[in-house]
C-alpha cells in the first residue's frame, strides 16, 4: 500500500474526528479574511474614513484572530496527536519509522489545511459583503457595497496560515520524536492521579485559591478609586495575577478536594453519577486544571471586552444628549438667521435661552471622595429663571442652589454630595471674597453643552445672586432649538448649514458646530468598527474555547468506550448512563462558563462607566449570547456520549 493511500484510508477513519475542527478551521479562515478584504474594499474605507481608526482596527483584528486560531489550532492538534497515539504504536509495531509516521500525519495535515484555506477563502469572499452590511449598518450608512476581490487578501491569508501550517508540523514532529512505543498505547488511558486522601497542605491550598479570587473581585472594585489612581497598573496586574492564579488553584485543589469529600460520604456506596462524573473529574482535574484555567480566562476576557465595546455603542444617544442637550444650539446670538429660516419654512420648534457666567469652587466641597489638597475648579451658573424653562415647578430660598452633576465616568469617580455647603469663590487673585450656598439638591438632567460648560457640572442660583456674582470668564448667552418633530431634522439641518454654523463671535471656521445628531454620528463612527471587530474576535474566543472543550470530551467519550460496555453488559441502561453524563457535562461547561461569567462580571463592573452610560442590559445580552453558545456544545457533547454508548451493545 502506498503512502497516498494509507493517508487517504487514514482520512476517511478519522473524518468523524476531524469534522468539527476543519469547520472551525473553516471558519477562523473565513473571518480572517474577510477581515484582510474588508481592508482593501474602497467603499467600505471611505465610510468608515470619519472614524480614523478603522484601517488600524481591522488590522489588530487580524492579529488577534491570528492568535485565536494558533492558540485552538495548537491545542486541537495536541488532543488528536493523543487520542490517535495507539494508531501510531501500530504503525511502529509493523516496521514504520517515526519519520514515515511524520510523514503520513503530515500529509493529512497539509491535505486538511489547504482545504480548509481555500474554503474558507471562498466563503470570506462570499459573506466579505455581508460583514461590510452588517458593518455599514452599525454605522448607520445606506451606502451599497459590491463585492471587491483582492489579490492582496489572498496573498496574506496564504502566507499567515502557511506559517500557521509550519508551526503544527513542528509541534507535530517534536511530540511524535520524543514519545516511546510504550507511551504511544497507553497514552490515551493514563490517569492523571491517584486520589485517597487529601492532606491539609491542598485544603489550604485550595482555600488560598478562593482566597485569591475574593481578594481578585474586591480589588476590581476599588480600582478606579482616586486614590489608588498613581499605582492603576500595578493594581491592575495584582489582580490580574490573583485572578488568573486563584482560577487554577481552585481547579487544581479544591474542585478534586470537594469531589472527594462527596465521594468519601457515599462510605463506598457509589452510584452511577459517582462512577461516571464525580470520579472521572477528580481523577483528571490534575492534567484538566490547566485548560479549564486558560478556558475560563479566554471567556472571561473576551467577554468582557465585547461587553465593554457593546456599552459603548449602546450608550451613544445617551452620550450625545448629555453632550448636547438640544437638537441644535446657537451662542450669543450668532445664528439668527436659522430661527427665522425655521420659521420660513414652518418647521414647529422650541427655543430655550440660558445665560451662562463661569465661577470658582474648591472640588473637595461637592465630590464625595478625598482629594488631597484644595483644588479651585471653574463651574457655570446659571439663573432660576433660566433654570425653571426645564423645570418650572423649582424654587430655591435663601443661599439654596440646585447643582447638575457629573456626567459618564465623572460620576462614577467624582460623586456630588447633596445637602451640602459650598464656597463660591469670587473676586480676583489677591481681593477674593468667600460666599456660602448650600446645594439644595443633585440634579441629573443635562442643561448646556460640554462645549460651553467645559464639562464641569452647572450651578442653579436665585436671580439675585446670578446678577450679583461677576464671571471669570466671558459670558455666555446659549439658545437650546428642539424640534417638535423629528421628521423635520433633515430639512433643518441644511438651514443650519446654510445660516452659519461654521463661524463664531463673527468669525469663520474650518469646522461646523456640533449638533447633537452629528455628536451621535460622530460617536458611531468611532465605535461601530469597535463593536464590529470585538464581536467577531468574541465569537472566534467561544467558538475555539467551546471547541476545546467539546474535542475533550469526546476524546474521553473514546476512552471510556470500554467502561460503557462493562457497565451495559452488566445490567445499566442508556438512561441511567446518561444520567452520570448528564453530570459530568454539567460541569465541564457549566464550571468554567459560571466562572468566566463572574470574572468578566467583576472586570466590567470595575470600569464601565469609562465606556457608556448603560450596564445591566448590554452585560446581560453578551452573556446571554454566550450561555446559548456554551449551551449548544455541551448538547453536541451529550448527543456524542449517547452515540458512543449506543454503539457498546
Amino acid at each position: 500500500m502506498s503512502l497516498n493511500q494509507l493517508v487517504f484510508r487514514s482520512m476517511l477513519k478519522n473524518m468523524k474526528q476531524y469534522f468539527l475542527y476543519f469547520f472551525a478551521l473553516i471558519f477562523s479562515v473565513t473571518l480572517y479574511f474577510s477581515f484582510v478584504t474588508l481592508q482593501y474594499n474602497k467603499s467600505v474605507m471611505e465610510q468608515t474614513a470619519n472614524s480614523g481608526t478603522a484601517a488600524s482596527g481591522f488590522e489588530a483584528a487580524t492579529y488577534m484572530l491570528y492568535f485565536i486560531v494558533l492558540f485552538f489550532v495548537l491545542y486541537a492538534n495536541h488532543l488528536f496527536m493523543k487520542r490517535r497515539s495507539k494508531e501510531m504504536g501500530m504503525y511502529q509495531l509493523i516496521g514504520m519509522t517515526k519519520g514515515l509516521i511524520f510523514r503520513l500525519i503530515a500529509l493529512e495535515n497539509v491535505i486538511l489545511f489547504v482545504g480548509a484555506v481555500v474554503s474558507g477563502m471562498v466563503f470570506g469572499f462570499l459573506s466579505s459583503r455581508l460583514f461590510a452590511m452588517i458593518l455599514l449598518k452599525l454605522l448607520e450608512q445606506n451606502t451599497v457595497v459590491e463585492m471587491a476581490f483582492s489579490k492582496q487578501a489572498v496573498i496574506k491569508t496564504a502566507v499567515v496560515f502557511a506559517i500557521l501550517l509550519i508551526i503544527i508540523l513542528i509541534q507535530m514532529a517534536w511530540m511524535i520524536r520524543r514519545v516511546t512505543l510504550i507511551n504511544l498505547f497507553t497514552a490515551s488511558k493514563q490517569a492523571d492521579e491517584r486520589v485517597k486522601r487529601f492532606s491539609p497542605v491542598k485544603m489550604a491550598i485550595g482555600a488560598i485559591g478562593i482566597g485569591l479570587i475574593a481578594y481578585g473581585y474586591y480589588a476590581s472594585t476599588n480600582l478606579f478609586d482616586i486614590n489608588s489612581g498613581a499605582n492603576l497598573f500595578l493594581n491592575m496586574l495584582i489582580i490580574l495575577v490573583t485572578t488568573i492564579g486563584g482560577t487554577f488553584l481552585v481547579f487544581r485543589f479544591s474542585v478534586s478536594f470537594v469531589m472527594n469529600l462527596l465521594r468519601l460520604k457515599k462510605n463506598g456506596h457509589l452510584n452511577i453519577v459517582d462512577v461516571l462524573a464525580v470520579t472521572p473529574i477528580m481523577h483528571r482535574m490534575k492534567g484538566n486544571a490547566k485548560s479549564l484555567t486558560l478556558i475560563t480566562v479566554l471567556t472571561a476576557v473576551s467577554l468582557a471586552i465585547m461587553t465593554l465595546s457593546y456599552i459603548s455603542y449602546y450608550s451613544v444617544d445617551v452620550i450625545a444628549y448629555q453632550q448636547v442637550p438640544a437638537d441644535y444650539t446657537i451662542n450669543n446670538q450668532e445664528m439668527d438667521g436659522f430661527l427665522k429660516a425655521l420659521d420660513e419654512e414652518n418647521i414647529a420648534h422650541e427655543v430655550k435661552t440660558y445665560h451662562l457666567k463661569m465661577v470658582e469652587i474648591p472640588m473637595k466641597e461637592v465630590v464625595a471622595a478625598p482629594i488631597a489638597e484644595d483644588i479651585y475648579s471653574s463651574v457655570g451658573i446659571i439663573s432660576l429663571s433660566d433654570y425653571q424653562q426645564i423645570d418650572a415647578a423649582a424654587t430655591l430660598q435663601g443661599d439654596e442652589v440646585f447643582m447638575e452633576s457629573h456626567f459618564g465616568y465623572l460620576a462614577e469617580m467624582f460623586p456630588i454630595k447633596s445637602g451640602k455647603e459650598l464656597t463660591i469663590r469670587l473676586g480676583t487673585e489677591g481681593n477674593y471674597k468667600n460666599e456660602k450656598v448650600r446645594i439644595k439638591d443633585v440634579r441629573e438632567e443635562p442643561i448646556l453643552t460640554s462645549v460651553n460648560t467645559g464639562g464641569s457640572p452647572i450651578l442653579v442660583v436665585s436671580d439675585a445672586k446670578f446678577e450679583q456674582y461677576p464671571s471669570v470668564q466671558a459670558p455666555i448667552i446659549q439658545q437650546s432649538v428642539i424640534l417638535q418633530d423629528k421628521k423635520d431634522m433633515e430639512r433643518a439641518d441644511k438651514l443650519y448649514e446654510e445660516n452659519g454654523s461654521e463661524y463664531r463671535d463673527g468669525v469663520k471656521h474650518s469646522f461646523t458646530r456640533q449638533t447633537q445628531e452629528e455628536v451621535r454620528k460622530d460617536y458611531l463612527g468611532m465605535l461601530g468598527v469597535t463593536i464590529f471587530t470585538t464581536a467577531f474576535l468574541g465569537l472566534a474566543f467561544l467558538l475555539a474555547t467551546c471547541s476545546i472543550l467539546y474535542f475533550k470530551q469526546t476524546a474521553e467519550a473514546d476512552e471510556q468506550k470500554d467502561a460503557f460496555t462493562i457497565m451495559r453488559k452488566i445490567g445499566f441502561s442508556e438512561q441511567e448512563l446518561m444520567r452520570g453524563i448528564y453530570a459530568k457535562q454539567l460541569f465541564n461547561f457549566g464550571v468554567p462558563l459560571l466562572i468566566g461569567l463572574l470574572h468578566s462580571y467583576f472586570a466590567v463592573k470595575s470600569g464601565w462607566f469609562l465606556f457608556g452610560t448603560e450596564l445591566m442590559a448590554p452585560m446581560l445580552i453578551t452573556m446571554g449570547l454566550y450561555i446559548v453558545m456554551y449551551i449548544i456544545f455541551a448538547i453536541l457533547s451529550i448527543s456524542y456520549y449517547r452515540k458512543v454508548i449506543r454503539e457498546t451493545l
